[in-house]
């Protein structure tokens, strides 16, 4: 019965995927297109990525998926809908783009995450699919099913923080690179991310929370057995602005004065004190 269920929730999210793309390719996906185009997000990573659009309708996926049979019960165990307290099920994802994370082995969808098209909108600013009997967001690395055979044959792996860091690093070919889902590191991920490579370089946004991120990472990499490095981009720098800005070699050079972890943290500790 467990596979069963499972076979399903994979059939439900590749649907929801397909109906993303097409609302992404339609007049009600302009502006999010347009987003992506400000982003220098090419038409081929859109495709590689499979990103989407999630309408504004409160039911239109909910819609398309019962139109193909799927089951009420079904789409609320997928996490692509929500009931509500008076019973009423409406689509999670509105005015979104869309973000589909996939297994790492198989590529298959299993989740998604939904970027706000406005600030205004209300929500939070991503909005990740909730844990389900496919999806568990401690166990996943979001891009290793693109990049793992990379990053086998480099014998190294970036890891950013973000998607649309992934996405431009990924576009540029600039590294390997992996993301963790917007969530701490967990050691299931560094245990995934051990089959591929022991070596890694952390590339987290400046910030004091970019900062306390990759302490954090390092100690739990280096207690997972990785040769762990640290890139240090500029302040107001994560890697999507600055391969923007500067250009994928540029942000190669960051990589390669990357220094190990032990350097970084004394350095960070220095830092804070006369």
């Amino acid at each position: 019965r467990d596979a069963r269920l499972r076979e399903s929730l994979l059939n439900v999210h590749e649907q929801a995927a397909a109906f993303f793309r097409e609302a992404l390719a339609s007049p009600a996906g302009v502006r999010a297109r347009q987003q992506l185009k400000d982003r220098d997000v090419s038409e081929k990573t859109i495709e590689q990525l499979g990103l989407g659009f999630a309408p504004q309708s409160r039911d239109e996926l909910k819609k398309a998926l019962r139109k193909q049979g799927f089951p009420e019960g079904l789409l609320v165990r997928s996490g692509l809908m929500v009931q509500r307290d008076n019973g009423e099920v409406v689509d999670r994802f509105r005015q979104r783009l869309m973000i589909p994370i996939c297994r790492d082995t198989t590529g298959s969808v299993i989740a998604f995450g939904g970027r706000q098209m406005d600030p205004g909108q209300g929500g939070p600013k991503y909005l990740n699919s909730p844990e389900t009997p496919i999806y568990s967001k401690s166990r996943t690395l979001y891009g290793l099913h693109l990049t793992k055979a990379a990053v086998r044959k480099t014998g190294f792996a970036v890891l950013v923080e973000g998607y649309f860091d992934f996405a431009q690093v990924f576009q540029s070919q600039a590294a390997p690179v992996v993301a963790s889902c917007g969530t701490a590191l967990t050691p299931q991920q560094a245990q995934l991310l051990h089959r591929f490579t022991t070596k890694v370089v952390l590339s987290y946004d400046p910030d004091l929370a970019g900062e306390g991120a990759a302490a954090r990472s390092c100690d739990l990499l280096v207690t997972e057995g990785f040769d762990v490095n640290v890139a240090v981009l500029d302040r107001g720098e994560d890697p999507d602005t600055f391969i923007r800005r500067k250009g994928p070699e540029r942000y190669r050079e960051k990589l390669r004065g990357s220094r190990p972890y032990l350097e970084y943290l004394l350095d960070r500790a220095a830092s804070s004190h006369d």
